[in-house]
């Protein structure tokens, strides 16, 4: 997966499926690219700045997605209520055909969630990151405005 930041609150991801996100034979996996989305409309939080976890991930396959082929996905923030981040995204086929839509509810959460629940070193490296402009994996390209998920 690529992420790349866009223009307002948008990412841009672009997965390519391999044989390793393959689930009937042939064609990608459905938990993986519910994965994948998850990714790209969780990545619309470094937006804004706040930490989040996933409360609702909803996805409707619309066709199949082939292995080899590359999914270009688009995610916007449709709305903030509080702490709920409210997210949407499409996915299209090489040949521009949508392929999978989602969206996902998120809710900001205080660090502390991370640090009582999640792995102390790797969440205070992050907390460093982010105070250096960014976490590790998003500098580089384009001020920070790219980055390779599992690259």
């Amino acid at each position: 997966m690529r992420m790349t930041a866009g223009e307002g609150l948008v990412v841009h991801g672009v997965f390519t499926v391999t044989d390793h996100h393959q689930g009937a034979p042939g064609l990608a996996h459905g938990g993986v690219l519910a994965a994948a989305f998850d990714d790209v409309l969780g990545g619309l939080n470094w937006l804004i700045g706040h930490p989040v976890v996933t409360g609702r991930l909803e996805t409707e396959y619309r066709r199949p997605v082939p292995v080899g082929s590359t999914l270009s996905i688009i995610a916007t923030i449709d709305g903030i209520k509080g702490r709920k981040v409210f997210t949407s995204a499409e996915g299209f086929l090489d040949d521009g055909q949508l392929a999978v839509r989602a969206s996902a509810l998120f809710i900001q959460v205080p660090i502390e969630h991370f640090l009582e629940n999640g792995n102390r070193e790797q969440v205070e490296q992050a907390i460093a990151d982010r105070a250096n402009g960014g976490p590790a994996w998003r500098a580089g390209e384009s001020a920070g405005m790219n980055w390779d998920v599992n690259p």
